[in-house]
C-alpha cells in the first residue's frame, strides 16, 4: 500500500483524536464554561444542518508533510466526493449509504458504511453531533473546535472539526478544516478554501467508473 493510499484511508477510516495547533485557554468559572460550550455547540449544529450543498478546494496532508490537493463536492445527507489532483489516481465517493475508495492504479474498490467513519460526523444525519461532540477551547473567540466521537464504537474513530466565524456561511460558521489520527498514529488534515454553499450539484457528481469492469473482474 503506497503512502497516498495510507493517507486516504486514514482520512476516512478509524481515527482517534488529532492534536490541534490551537492553544487551550482556562476559564475560571465552570458554569460560564458550560454555558459557553453549550452555545457554541448549538452554533455548530446549526452550521452543519445549514449546509445543503458545498464545494471547496482542499489540501490533504499527513504527519510526514506529504500534501495532495483536489476538489470537494458535498451534498447532505451522505454524499461527498474527493476528486484528487490528476497525478493521484484515486477517488473517494460517498453515495448516501457508503463511502467508496477507488484505486485506479490497482483496480481495487473498498466500501464501508458512512456511519463507521469519522466523516459520519459531517455526513450521517443519524450521528447527533450535540450528543457525541465536545467543545474544546481554542483561545480564539472566532474559532470553534468540536471533537466528535462515539464512545460506544471507538472503532469508528474521532474527528475534530474546526469552524471559523463567518456571517456569510450557514449558521454563521464556516467549516475550515478537520483533523484525524488513526490507530496507527497516522494523522490526516483536510483544509478547505474557496467554500461555496447552496450551489447546484450535477446529478452525476457522486458516480464513478468501476476499474474492475475494465480489468475483467468485479
Amino acid at each position: 500500500m503506497n503512502r497516498y493510499r495510507k493517507t486516504f484511508r486514514s482520512c476516512v477510516g478509524a481515527a482517534v483524536l488529532a492534536a490541534l495547533s490551537v492553544p487551550a485557554v482556562s476559564i475560571s468559572s465552570p458554569a460560564l464554561a458550560a454555558d459557553s460550550s453549550a452555545a457554541q455547540m448549538q452554533q455548530v449544529v446549526a452550521a452543519l444542518r445549514g449546509i445543503t450543498t458545498m464545494t471547496a478546494d482542499f489540501a490533504q496532508s499527513d504527519r510526514n508533510g506529504s500534501v495532495v490537493t483536489g476538489k470537494l463536492t458535498l451534498q447532505r445527507p451522505g454524499r461527498i466526493r474527493f476528486q484528487y489532483e490528476p497525478s493521484v489516481h484515486m477517488l473517494i465517493v460517498g453515495d448516501g449509504k457508503a463511502l467508496t475508495l477507488i484505486d485506479y492504479d490497482v483496480n481495487q474498490v473498498s466500501r464501508w458504511p458512512i456511519g463507521n467513519s469519522p466523516l459520519g460526523a459531517i455526513l450521517d444525519p443519524k450521528r447527533d453531533v450535540s450528543k457525541l461532540g465536545v467543545i474544546r477551547p481554542t483561545g480564539n473567540p472566532n474559532v470553534i473546535s468540536v471533537e466528535v466521537r462515539d464512545s460506544s464504537h471507538p472503532e469508528y474513530g474521532v474527528i475534530t472539526l474546526i469552524f471559523t466565524k463567518d456571517a456569510s456561511a450557514p449558521g454563521g460558521l464556516e467549516l475550515s478544516y478537520w483533523v484525524a489520527l488513526d490507530a496507527q498514529n497516522q494523522r490526516t488534515t483536510i483544509r478547505l478554501t474557496n467554500q461555496r454553499y447552496g450551489v447546484a450539484i450535477p446529478s452525476n457528481a457522486f458516480k464513478w467508473n468501476d476499474p474492475r469492469v475494465k480489468a475483467g473482474h468485479r
